[in-house]
């Protein structure tokens, strides 16, 4: 794939511009005709809201679909689906998305739809009842009405950290939601959806000037507002390993989570990239060593898995971000016989390191995928966006590829002796029914 050359635009509003021209998207091999990706990405996500309205800046994201003063509810998805496209949104620790791939030839459209609700959504009481009630089903269909739903992103960050902005449950509690005014919303917006508060990316089959001319048409009156100053949610590291427990209605059968606290992604990046090797090294694919140890030769879990980012994606979010292992386990077996696997594996690789063959299996994998998403127009539309947002620089989606082959075995050694069993999290799973954690 060849690296778009980046053009940056700020507006008089503040809204900053990245556009990424590619005149092969959506041709050639594909026979499509040319396409656009659209995103914004606005710096609020759930680790913002505040104490008291837990799930708010997932509801918001709802809200955003619901028609704006120039446009009545459902118009965006007709717009963006009568020209072919497709579009959606999304919650993050400290981000929220919005975003549209669509042929190259409706792109005013998008930046028109994506002003228009800058500018102006329609809250209304109407819709806010609505969207909580669409929030709420969608809380009992992935979380209480799912075996290990919320496992380990909502369940996990409660025993790890100690802030209410980085352990609350970001999906949001029923009562919370149902408090909502229509004023907290105004409020919301005001604070968080400033035009300078966001980062507008442009990808795909355009052209630049004209690109620029069609932005500061949409978006230029769009009024400025104050920026909120970006807290810091930072705290301290565990000092112990720290115990939570949890029972799961709808388990078949006990699992457990261990979570640590990650270099800073954006001051400390090698270091944290040495941890996305080590979590590839344990447990991507079947001859990662977990994998092997734990599903193969001694059959102690029916799965297991590691990782950086608690979203379940390196690189999405600020610090404080988390490294986690999970596996599901059998009762006979037990939880503290899986800790203790996994704790040997990981002295192991302290001490000894990965081997160059480990190494470059998982550098080389993890490359080759960052070049097949970025092929995708909305995947590197939606990343050039988040890059920019969080590191301030769209440009390191290119950089990764050769950043992660630098990572050496040293490194994953020094990244594996900083998951220590005295500065941990640990979360059992225990299926109701069950007083020993067995499946009832």
């Amino acid at each position: 794939m060849v690296e778009p050359q980046l053009h940056r635009v700020t507006l008089p509003n503040g809204l900053r511009v990245v556009l990424a021209p590619d005149s092969a998207a959506g041709q050639a091999s594909s026979g499509q005709a040319p396409v656009v990706g659209v995103s914004v990405h606005y710096d609020v996500g759930f680790r913002s809201e505040p104490e008291g309205r837990t799930g708010f800046a997932h509801l918001f994201e709802h809200l955003m679909f619901q028609g704006s003063e120039s446009l009545e509810k459902l118009a965006h998805f007709r717009h963006v689906q009568g020209s072919g496209g497709t579009f959606n949104g999304s919650t993050h620790q400290d981000y929220t998305d919005y975003y549209q791939v669509l042929p190259s030839a409706a792109l005013e459209r998008a930046l028109f739809l994506e002003a228009d609700r800058m500018r102006a959504p329609k809250i209304t009481e109407e819709n806010l009842a609505n969207q909580v009630d669409v929030v709420k089903e969608e809380i009992r269909l992935n979380v209480l009405n799912r075996p290990y739903g919320g496992f380990p992103w909502i369940l996990l960050p409660p025993v790890l950290y100690s802030t209410f902005a980085n352990a609350h449950n970001g999906y949001g509690d029923f009562t919370d939601l149902e408090q909502a005014t229509v004023e907290d919303c105004a409020a919301f917006f005001d604070t968080f959806y400033s035009p300078g508060n966001a980062v507008l990316t442009v990808a795909g089959d355009l052209d630049v000037d004209q690109t620029i001319k069609l932005i500061e048409k949409h978006f230029g009156d769009v009024p400025a507002r104050d920026v909120p100053q970006r807290p810091s949610f930072g705290e301290p590291f565990p000092t112990a390993e720290v115990r939570g427990k949890h029972t799961d209605p709808h388990a078949p059968l006990p699992a457990v989570a261990l979570g640590y606290r990650l270099p800073d992604p954006v001051g400390e990046l090698d270091a944290y990239l040495a941890n996305v090797v080590l979590s590839a090294i344990l447990s991507d694919g079947d001859a990662s060593r977990l994998q092997q140890r734990l599903v193969h030769s001694e059959a102690l879990v029916v799965d297991v898995s590691a990782g950086t980012g608690l979203m379940g994606a390196p690189l999405d979010a600020r610090d404080p971000d988390t490294f986690t292992f999970t596996a599901i386990h059998t009762p006979d077996v037990g939880v503290e016989r899986v800790i203790g696997a996994i704790d040997e594996e990981l002295d192991k690789l302290a001490t000894e390191g990965p081997t160059e063959e480990e190494l470059h299996r998982v550098t080389s994998r993890w490359a080759a995928s960052l070049y097949r998403e970025h092929d995708r127009v909305i995947s590197r539309t939606l990343d050039l966006g988040s890059a920019e947002l969080l590191h301030g620089r769209a440009e390191l989606i290119s950089e990764l590829p050769e950043r992660i082959g630098r990572v050496r075995a040293q490194d994953v050694a020094a990244a594996a002796k900083e998951l220590r069993s005295d500065a941990r999290a640990v979360l059992e799973i225990e299926p109701a029914g069950d007083e020993n954690g067995g499946a009832a």
